[in-house]
């Protein structure tokens, strides 16, 4: 029997992962709480600069890190493949760390105009992400630690949507009054960079703090031999387009995208403009989803790890299980939110925590099947889905905008509860009718040779063995 460290090397890249995402997304989810201490000043510190910003200028600063954001998704996965996850992750978590600090000096220049830039900039380091992640995962996680490694790594967005939410309106209140939110920021990103410099390692041979052990069950429980990572594995573009399973998860991912931009971007706006709460309980109340979020994560972890090792369904049944009860129940939810007002806060804010502590199943439902279907292109793929939710996240803002003209009108915002719900729902479907766990043949590593090989080798063979007749004829012939 195969020897298999309990806790290794593999867990503490998990935890650099988490952390990673966590401290960019609470950089980049910051500006929604900040949003209203930079237009209310009254709400937070009067003693910092207030702007008079449209609703629609403001929609464009919180959509306008998505049109960086989208551009870079793809070319991540090209980027990771040619100079693996160590450098690719480092650069968004340097550059959000810097541009963060110079936010207020550039704000108080030119406006939101300058702080759309900023946001693209943002967004443009930060579509490195989710990619990386997932080919770094693909490359430390043996199928039996895959779930607990890929949930882990990727929790950390309700963690830094939870930090950014709790803590934002708890600091633009504070001495350091909003820009104090951006400086925090930079302080975090800057650990983080030190820590990744000295632990990561692009995969298990590489690392210079593994164990042979703990390397070789690895490697081998991946079927991996010797020189694996130096390999250049050609992309099968084609086959990966015209496959069922790559379809039904791009198009749950997309659905997904769209919800929680919605989720993320326009709660502070809805409980400020709805329910009226003041900048403090915004924030806190805000929290409060993210929190059900990153805790109920390792809930659905729990059962989704007892369900495949006590065999109550396959691993197909399960996804799609998880991702339907998280789905579909966060969609109803998001239709009742619709129905509160402002003498239903506590309805509201119970079922804004129901709905992200249902949706956290999406991780173990959907979002891991990407190393299902293909630990070698995980991060091309993760590339291509998360490019089509940001776009779908873009629109997200720009739909609010047009939509919701009075933030404080209930029926607007039934709107836009509703539609998302309705996409959210739609999404899970196509993912339950052809959505699939199993390894795609396209994965293979020699995927794009063996058809040519085979084919050459047969027509040498049908070569040869024509020429041997023809030589057997031709001394029958002879002796006749």
């Amino acid at each position: 029997m195969r020897f298999r460290p309990v806790i290794g090397i593999r867990h503490l890249q998990a935890l650099l992962l988490f952390l990673a995402v966590c401290v960019n997304f609470l950089a980049r989810n910051t500006v929604s709480v900040a949003l209203v201490a930079m237009t209310d000043a009254a709400s937070a510190n009067p003693d910092f600069p207030e702007y008079a910003w449209t609703e629609a200028q403001k929609s464009y600063i919180l959509s306008s890190f998505y049109w960086g954001y989208v551009v870079t998704q793809f070319p991540s996965g090209l980027l990771v493949r040619r100079f693996g996850t160590k450098i690719v992750l480092l650069i968004p978590s340097l550059t959000t760390g810097v541009f963060s600090c110079l936010t207020p000096y550039f704000i108080s220049w030119g406006g939101w105009v300058a702080f759309c830039v900023l946001r693209v900039i943002l967004g443009l380091s930060q579509g490195l992400i989710f990619p990386a992640i997932l080919a770094h995962v693909a490359k430390w996680s043996p199928p039996k630690d895959r779930n607990k490694l890929g949930i882990v790594a990727h929790s950390g967005t309700a963690c830094g949507l939870l930090l950014a939410m709790a803590v934002s309106g708890l600091i633009a209140e504070s001495p350091m009054g909003w820009p104090g939110i951006f400086y925090v920021t930079t302080g975090i990103c800057v650990v983080w960079c030190i820590l990744w410099m000295f632990l990561a390692a692009d995969n298990a041979p590489s690392s210079r703090l593994i164990t042979r052990e703990e390397r070789d069950y690895i490697e081998r429980s991946m079927q991996r031999e010797d020189g694996f990572h130096k390999k250049k594995i050609p992309v099968p573009w084609r086959a990966i387009f015209t496959s069922p399973a790559f379809i039904a998860l791009l198009t749950v991912s997309s659905s997904q995208g769209w919800t929680n931009s919605m989720m993320s971007q326009q709660t502070p706006a809805y409980m400020h403009g709805v329910l009226e709460m003041d900048i403090k309980s915004n924030a806190l109340f805000s929290a409060l989803p993210y929190l059900a979020m990153w805790l109920t994560s390792f809930v659905f972890l729990a059962f989704a790890d007892v369900a495949m090792s006590r065999k109550w369904m396959s691993l197909n049944v399960m996804r799609k299980s998880v991702n339907t009860v998280a789905s579909w129940g966060a969609a109803a939810a998001l239709i009742g939110i619709g129905f509160l007002d402002k003498s239903q806060t506590e309805w509201a804010v119970a079922l804004m925590t129901l709905k992200s502590a249902l949706i956290s199943g999406t991780g173990v439902g959907s979002v891991i099947n990407t190393i299902d279907l293909s630990p070698n292109h995980s991060g091309m793929i993760m590339g291509i889905t998360t490019a089509s939710a940001t776009i779908l996240s873009v629109l997200t803002s720009l739909v609010v905008g047009v939509i919701v003209t009075d933030t404080s009108s209930r029926a607007q915002w039934q709107i836009v509860f509703g539609l998302t719900a309705a996409v959210f729902f739609v999404g899970n479907l196509v993912y339950i009718i052809w959505g699939s766990t199993d390894l795609q043949p396209w994965d293979a590593a020699d995927f794009l040779k063996p058809r040519d090989v085979e084919r050459n080798s047969d027509k040498s063979s049908c070569k040869k063995e024509k020429e041997a007749l023809q030589a057997i004829e031709m001394t029958t012939n002879k002796t006749t």
